[in-house]
């Protein structure tokens, strides 16, 4: 609508220093967040906090976690519940989707990280090794193996073929909070309760790079779409930006007033949306290190975020139970 074009326009002219060539960017800008994002719809069904919410492949679809010891998967357009997965004897951190849909995985606080059919709602496969918490886990581009991280201070590979171990890499400094493959599979990241982002060579095992500058635990640490760049969070409240290959930070955002609990890029690479306990959500525009929208005072911690592959829809979980839609 008017009003929100104006609202935008109004954002924009508060930044100073303004370039060459800004005009070509804010028209982008204005084009792609004219409608800012509103919510749309809340589930419910979560009995305890929701931990993590992630979207399918496709956008059809999302797959949550809870305190509550389940895995629940949700219809975006309907808002209706498709499957509940029982299973976990704890806290569920987090549960995602193959990239070819068919199996959700999910780990938790039991030690354990399981493997479900999305038909049938039926664990196909617990993994036990992890000696202790297993916090995260994330699927390879090509679904052929999983990497997980725990308070064990360990980072395991698994191979989705044979359900078993193949590598593990050992993080003496402490508990690793979080952990991703890059799109071509050969890099791992990591972030860890000391403050540092680890970047591993997949086949070796070994540490290519440390990157320090965050003052508290980096509760994520997530590669732009071109892996060039990581963006993170931490406890410290800041969001940081990160070369990849000069191991330097680039950029410092600043602006929630509590731990950020999670953060990602958009898929066109020139945005990051961000999420706090301080019951924001926040979308920030890399060039101009200016916050586009802030949502606020709609709901509880704001514990975890995704984005559709297309860029249009938003989900994030809170700690009220519930799971909102934005678009």
């Amino acid at each position: 609508s008017e009003k929100e074009v104006t609202t935008v326009t109004k954002n924009w002219l508060r930044i100073l220093n303004v370039k060459l060539g800004w005009i070509n960017d804010f028209d982008k800008i204005v084009i792609k967040y004219a409608k800012y994002f509103k919510l749309l719809r809340i589930f419910t069904g979560h009995d305890r906090e929701v931990k993590s919410v992630k979207f399918s492949t496709d956008g059809r679809m999302i797959v949550s976690s809870s305190t509550d010891k389940t895995v629940r998967i949700w219809d975006v357009e309907s808002g209706k519940q498709i499957q509940h997965l029982i299973g976990h004897l704890d806290w569920v951190n987090v549960a995602e989707f193959s990239p070819d849909g068919t199996t959700i995985i999910s780990c938790s606080n039991d030690k354990t990280i399981r493997l479900w059919d999305i038909k049938t709602g039926k664990e196909m496969k617990k993994l036990e090794g992890h000696k202790d918490l297993v916090l995260y886990v994330n699927f390879s581009s090509d679904g052929k193996k999983i990497v997980s991280c725990s308070t064990d201070k360990t980072i395991k590979l698994w191979d989705i073929h044979s359900k078993k171990e193949i590598k593990e890499l050992i993080y003496r400094s402490g508990s690793v909070k979080y952990v991703q493959f890059s799109t071509d599979n050969q890099i791992i990241i990591s972030s860890s309760k000391d403050g540092r982002i680890s970047l591993w060579n997949v086949k070796t095992g070994e540490i290519l790079k440390q990157l320090t500058g965050h003052l508290y635990d980096v509760l994520r640490a997530k590669f732009s779409p071109n892996c060039q760049f990581i963006v993170s969070c931490s406890s410290d409240k800041t969001i940081r930006i990160w070369n990849i290959q000069s191991g330097k930070q680039t950029q410092i955002l600043k602006g929630h007033r509590g731990i950020i609990t999670d953060v990602k890029y958009f898929p066109e690479g020139q945005t990051i949306l961000s999420c706090s306990n301080d019951e924001t959500i926040c979308l920030w525009d890399i060039k101009s290190r200016q916050k586009i929208q802030e949502i606020k005072g709609c709901f509880r911690s704001i514990l975890g975020i995704d984005i559709s592959s297309n860029g249009n829809t938003i989900v994030s979980c809170s700690s009220d139970y519930t799971i909102q839609i934005w678009g």
